[in-house]
């Protein structure tokens, strides 16, 4: 089969040249400048002795300069979903992440939800000339994902507060026609084929007053930094809506609430200190005893559940957050990437107690809170 000229240079793009590419494809101009991108992040060199295999080398090198001129030329060749990605191997694989304390690192990098999990990561090493440039990043990556999240959001959760306070006298426009025929089928007239609705159920419009209360509990462990950032910023749509009373609590083998916070998300992200253990019977305790009003309380756990505390402690807390009418759901990541590692014998008991535990990306969260405000059954994904 013969190759035309473009799935040829793809192809040469892909294998990084060399005698065993097998493309016999030369590179020019931008599409050459665009090789040695990738190259200096991802080429591996034939080793000196023949026949010992092949070993990894990287062309960045270890200096600020050469990093930030490669991180200006990702940018100048490839989209922005591609560069986040090169940018997260880049710390991942060649130990990069020493050079994000330096300003003029930062300023060159494109920023994302796990750059900003990488600076928060490192933020008791931070040296203070980088920690005012460190908060401009992370303050561009919060507002764009509260310009994508809030409306939204706030628009889907007032609907469900409005839903949740029905009225037997509604206005015309208020009245909620299925459950009202559902509770009238008992009045269906034959002769005229209708339902005559002796009792009107509506949409009450949710007062100012505080209906709801929310408890979000976050695992700050490393491996949960997107979770920590997304819900941050929830937290502070949820609490700039009067109707809901919003708790944030972020813990691991020790428990911080982090309410006071809450009208600056940034503010939020700086008070957490991810890494460390976990502790998720401590943190379910101290949320337990901050709830007044059980039956209208929905606790949000995000954690992968690896507990370190006390197991059979957690479940039994559960139980009786449950058992006092407590909604709980158990969100094992908060994120774009899907279900992380999780604890699957943590997991399985939570579905026992009927709390599945499962992984939300951020545009399904607003419909898994309005559910669970609703007290309806919560929209799990599939797999």
């Amino acid at each position: 089969m013969t190759l035309g000229p473009e799935r040829l240079r793809r192809w040469r793009l892909v294998l990084g040249g060399g005698p065993a590419d097998g493309t016999g494809h030369d590179l020019g101009g931008t599409d050459a400048a665009m090789d040695r991108a990738l190259g200096a992040l991802y080429d591996r060199r034939e080793p000196a002795a023949a026949g010992s295999g092949r070993e990894r080398s990287a062309g960045l090198g270890g200096s600020a300069p050469s990093v930030a001129r490669w991180l200006g030329d990702i940018r100048t060749y490839f989209p922005s979903s591609v560069v986040q990605v090169m940018q997260r191997d880049a710390i991942d694989r060649l130990g990069l992440a020493a050079l994000l304390l330096e300003p003029e690192m930062l300023m060159a990098v494109e920023p994302d939800v796990h750059l900003v999990g990488t600076l928060l990561s490192l933020d008791k090493a931070m040296p203070e000339t980088t920690k005012e440039t460190a908060r401009a990043v992370v303050r561009k990556v919060v507002d764009d994902l509260e310009k994508r999240l809030a409306s939204r959001t706030r628009a889907t959760l007032t609907g469900a507060l409005d839903r949740s306070a029905r009225i037997s006298r509604p206005r015309h426009r208020d009245i909620d026609w299925d459950r009202t025929i559902r509770a009238n089928l008992g009045n269906y007239l034959p002769e005229h084929r209708t339902v005559v609705p002796e009792r009107l159920v509506g949409y009450g419009r949710a007062a100012r007053a505080v209906k709801k209360e929310v408890v979000l509990c976050v695992d700050q462990s490393g491996s949960m930094a997107a979770s920590v950032v997304y819900a941050s910023v929830f937290g502070a749509v949820l609490a700039s809506m009067r109707a809901i009373a919003t708790r944030l609590v972020v813990f691991d083998t020790a428990v911080v609430d982090l309410t006071e916070q809450l009208d600056d998300p940034v503010d939020v992200l700086f008070g957490t200190q991810l890494g460390g253990g976990t502790d998720i019977n401590r943190a379910l305790a101290y949320c337990q005893s901050r709830i007044t009003r059980p039956a209208d309380t929905v606790v949000v756990l995000i954690s992968d559940l690896y507990e370190g505390g006390i197991r059979d402690e957690m479940l039994k807390r559960v139980a009786a957050m449950k058992a006092s009418g407590v909604q709980f759901v158990c969100l094992l990541a908060l994120s774009d990437e899907g279900a992380p590692a999780y604890d699957r014998e943590h997991a399985a008991a939570l579905a026992a107690l009927g709390a599945p535990a499962f992984a939300c990306t951020p545009d399904l969260f607003p419909e898994v809170m309005a559910a669970a405000l609703e007290k309806r059954p919560l929209p799990i994904p599939e797999g």
